[in-house]
């Protein structure tokens, strides 16, 4: 059988007839051993045993027989061949993975085995890191043998597995308070059976995928635990085994938990042996892949099932993010207008309808993630660029969990303290709450949480969670531009392991934190604690460079960084293009507020007009007044209910004196001896054409002129990229902003990766956080050889649930919390930050009026009983439940026929009758 996924890579080497024998012997690939097909040069069981295995070795293991065990004294007689060169070959037969032996009989006598493929000489031959290299086919060979024999049998496969493969066994702790559980579905009943004969070895699944570009960038090394005598077996034959003790076992379970990965146990002779306990990553994964592809979890789950507890559950999605099976998905928990819930569509069964390809899910790894139904869940987290669990965290406020709180904001934001005191607030905006009388303030309870982070005592540094056992990554990543982009990328590196080093052109390190928002708004010193935090998680930060000038990429090549991140930012100012620009008192708001930041002071004679609309421009204005300007006006495009600033700092300007008037623009400024004296402005009669795009009209006939000694446009932003991108492949586009993958950030040279204002021009801080993390995320998988940036990748999309159809009842009704004023501080002309944090009472206060929108649901069909969700709940809201327990039945390989023809019947006839009959006519 020609497989197009794996091509023959010898198509002119002669037919070997003792390979296509012995593939015969060993397939489960039912037309070959029905004898409806034969094993040609371009079936994958010869294509696979071809590149292990001499005709001679071929031969003894067909003498042999699949799954037969034989000592050398039998096999000896079985070959004729002298025992010690026999010895040998079957010794090499087992580093290569054709064969595995034992001591499984009364004397302890040495017993040789030949396998089935899978799980069995697939994964042997792929563990073996220099035959792999040396025979990269191996890798599709492990892959297809662990598929195509499965698809026509698994919807026929009842409970248990029938001894096919693998089989989920639960996180022990989410069973510890099962009396119903039974000894077998304890990891610590099979650590107990084979007490002191554990060894760690490779993940072949991880190291196959990478041989055809499909690797999860995790490090393979020791997640799979070998037991009994197959410790031994992975240790003596280049498997790259290595004995660990008990201990060690339960540090890499937990360590694989933290990860999310899902312990599974060999599942093909019965419920008294299993030769390997794995702890496996559902994105390389042969064995999950049996009950996620076709979607029939009878394959691989456990007797288990994930149940939510509404009233416990904040939507927090971190069960939803973990869930391998992609069956836990963010819902509501508020009920329709009409007072019925939300019903949720569950994945068909074998048993329920006719099963076929039509069924399955080729990119279940990509459908597994995502994350919401499409009915919807929490507004708040829907609108968060980075997707902040904004309930959770809102809820463990409530309960005095303060550090909790705080830990599970940077889960998604490195930089909460900044956060709550300069973000837009989109959440707010879209805060169910707001239907009621105010948003929730959720700001203000991020920026209580967030004053931890200002103290060194109480300050929360994330545990980092490393998907390699090694402890760290050593790959060296540069990090162009210490903004809030470049500090997220390094931050979540960090966290998964790795070293980053931050390379920042000015003398300090925040970009736009520091040298562009005002202290009123933002004090220094919150920026430096959260760079700080990040700087002990591992992260260097290298200030006064600017690469291009000082060092170029292709310098940090040579001293081995393999990655590069770049996000400098929109550093320069735009200006209006029109007359008297250069005058001097003319200045972009890029160029006042850094001197501004860096002096707290500017040099002011006169009145000041202030060009545009925007929140930058309010900065400016309020800036202005701080400098000791006698009268400050803005004059933007828009009208005052229109213009883009965020009304609460249009509010401050105003209560600070600011004069704004709308629907005027630029058109000369009026200079005496190289001096502004004054601007002309023209009315302005459109913002936008007829399809919303930027395109103003203007009167240049209705005119005003305003005299004054100072103009500040805030007009836009530019990209200062200098020499940093000579000679390399990275193409600009808009705005000349970087091009990349929307996905992946990646640009058009690999190794470079780009995020916030220099791929999305000018936005706001979150954004550029929320694109840090991604770019951490793809930096992680390029850097691991062979992985794919895509595959199973958290696609981050989120649908807002209906506010319109909601019903709100029995509600707190507190009123939204405003923040105290230091009153020490001149507000209105201090450079100090005068807004105080919340107190506890109102935060008890405020974190009441949150109306829980959202909640996780279960889909019961899909969920495979692993138990990974529960270890990322922090509120105890998911638990598993014991309701399939015939899923805990183990039977031998030989005798899955018995079990799976039955159940097929049962099925085929539960299905036929299940069908709904045809209206009759009348």
């Amino acid at each position: 059988m020609a497989d197009k996924l794996f091509p023959n890579p010898n198509p002119e080497a002669p037919f070997r007839e003792p390979i296509a024998k012995l593939a015969k012997v060993v397939t489960d690939r039912i037309p070959v051993v029905l004898g409806k097909e034969k094993i040609t040069k371009d079936s994958p069981e010869y294509i696979g045993l071809a590149a292990i295995c001499t005709d001679e070795m071929a031969e003894i293991a067909i003498k042999m027989g699949k799954r037969k065990p034989r000592t050398l004294e039998d096999m000896v007689k079985l070959t004729g061949k002298d025992k010690k060169y026999l010895e040998d070959i079957l010794q090499q037969m087992a580093i290569n993975g054709v064969i595995e032996y034992n001591w499984e009989n009364p004397e302890r006598q040495k017993q040789y085995v030949l396998p089935m493929f899978v799980p069995g000489s697939a994964e042997f031959a792929n563990m073996n890191k220099e035959l792999l290299e040396e025979h990269p086919e191996l890798g599709r060979f492990f892959e297809r043998m662990s598929r195509i024999p499965l698809e026509k049998v698994t919807p026929m496969v009842p409970p248990g597995g029938a001894g096919i493969g693998m089989h989920v066994i639960p996180v022990e702790r989410a069973i510890e308070m099962e009396n119903k559980s039974v000894s077998l579905e304890h990891i610590s009943h099979w650590l107990d059976k084979y007490d002191g004969k554990y060894a760690a070895s490779p993940c072949s699944c991880r190291r196959s995928r990478k041989t055809f570009d499909e690797g999860c960038a995790d490090d393979p090394e020791g997640w799979c635990i070998a037991v009994g005598d197959m410790a031994d077996f992975v240790v003596e034959t280049n498997k790259g085994g290595r004995y660990i003790d008990r201990e060690e076992v339960l540090e890499i379970m937990r360590q694989a938990e933290e990860n999310g990965f899902v312990h599974q146990i060999t599942n093909i002779d019965g419920e008294d042996k299993i030769f390997a306990i794995c702890n496996c990553n559902v994105n390389v994964c042969y064995a999950l892949r049996t009950s996620q592809l076709f979607n029939t979890p009878n394959m691989s789950r456990s007797a288990y099932v994930a149940r939510v507890n509404k009233e416990d559950c904040v939507a927090c999605g971190r069960c939803v993010e973990y869930c391998p099976a992609g069956a836990v998905k963010l819902g509501q928990k508020l009920c329709k207008k009409d007072g019925s819930t939300i019903s949720y569509p569950k994945q068909p069964l074998p048993s329920e309808v006719p099963w076929g390809p039509h069924m399955w899910t080729e990119d279940y790894r990509d459908k597994n993630r995502i994350n919401c139904y499409d009915t919807g869940t929490a507004p708040c987290k829907t609108a968060c660029p980075a997707h902040i669990a904004i309930q959770g965290y809102l809820k463990m406020a409530a309960q005095g969990r303060y550090q909790d709180a705080l830990a599970l904001i940077k889960k998604e934001n490195p930089l909460p303290a900044v956060c709550g005191r300069v973000c837009n607030r989109r959440c707010e905006d879209a805060c169910t709450r707001g239907k009621v009388d105010e948003a929730i303030a959720i700001d203000e309870v991020k920026k209580f949480i967030a004053e931890q982070d200002l103290n060194a005592e109480t300050r929360y540094i994330p545990k980092k969670v490393v998907p390699s056992l090694k402890g760290e990554f050593l790959e060296k990543i540069a990090i162009i531009g210490g903004g809030p982009a470049g500090l997220s990328c390094a931050f979540y590196l960090a966290e998964k392991g790795y070293h980053p080093t931050i390379f920042e052109k000015n003398e300090r390190a925040g970009g736009m934190l520091v040298y562009g928002i005002p202290s009123f708004k933002l004090e220094k010193d919150v920026v430096q604690a959260e760079i700080e935090i990040i700087e002990a998680m591992g992260v260097t930060i290298k200030t006064g460079v600017e690469v291009g000038k000082d060092i170029t990429l292709d310098e940090l090549r040579q001293q081995g960084y393999q990655a590069f991140y770049i996000a400098i930012g929109c550093q320069g100012g735009r200006k209006a293009g029109i007359p008297g620009e250069d005058a001097k008192g003319v200045a972009t708001a890029v160029e006042f507020l850094r001197e501004v930041s860096a002096k707290e002071s500017y040099s002011i004679e006169g009145d000041v007009v202030v060009i545009g609309g925007g929140n930058v421009a309010i900065d400016v204005a309020r800036s202005s007044e701080r400098c000791g300007a006698p009268k400050v006006s803005m004059y933007c495009l828009e009208s005052r209910d229109t213009m883009p600033a965020s009304e609460e700092e249009i509010a401050e300007a105003e209560e600070e004196g600011v004069l704004i008037n709308g629907g005027w623009g630029p058109k000369e400024i009026l200079t005496e001896e190289g001096r502004v004296k004054g601007i002309v402005l023209k009315k302005c009669l459109s913002v936008k054409d007829e399809n919303g795009n930027f395109y103003p009209t203007y009167d240049e006939e209705d005119t005003i002129t305003v005299p004054c000694r100072h103009v500040f446009l805030s007009v836009g932003q530019s990209i200062e990229w200098g020499d940093l991108l000579k000679g390399s492949k990275v193409e600009l586009g808009r705005g000349n902003g970087a091009v990349a993958d929307s996905l992946t950030y990646q640009t058009a040279e690999p190794d470079i990766f780009v995020g916030g204002d220099v791929y999305t021009g000018p936005k706001f801080a979150i954004d550029a956080i929320a694109a840090g993390k991604e770019g951490a995320i793809s930096i992680h998988r390029y850097v691991q050889p062979h992985s794919s940036l895509t595959i199973g990748r958290n696609r981050r999309d989120f649908v807002e649930l209906d506010k319109e159809n909601i019903r709100l009842e029995n509600y707190d009704n507190s009123s939204r919390q405003i923040p105290g004023q230091d009153m020490s501080i001149d507000h209105k002309k201090s450079f100090r930050d005068a807004k105080l944090p919340f107190t506890e009472e109102q935060v008890r206060t405020e974190t009441a009026r949150c109306l829980s929108c959202g909640a996780s649901v279960v889909d019961e069909n899909r969920c495979i009983g692993c138990g990974v969700c529960t270890t990322k709940c922090e509120f105890d809201a998911i638990h598993l439940y014991r309701e399939n327990p015939a899923c805990s039945t183990m039977h031998k390989s030989e005798d899955k026929l018995k079990y799976i023809l039955p159940y097929g019947a049962k099925q085929a006839i539960k299905v036929k009758f299940s069908r709904k009959k045809k209206p009759e006519t009348p």
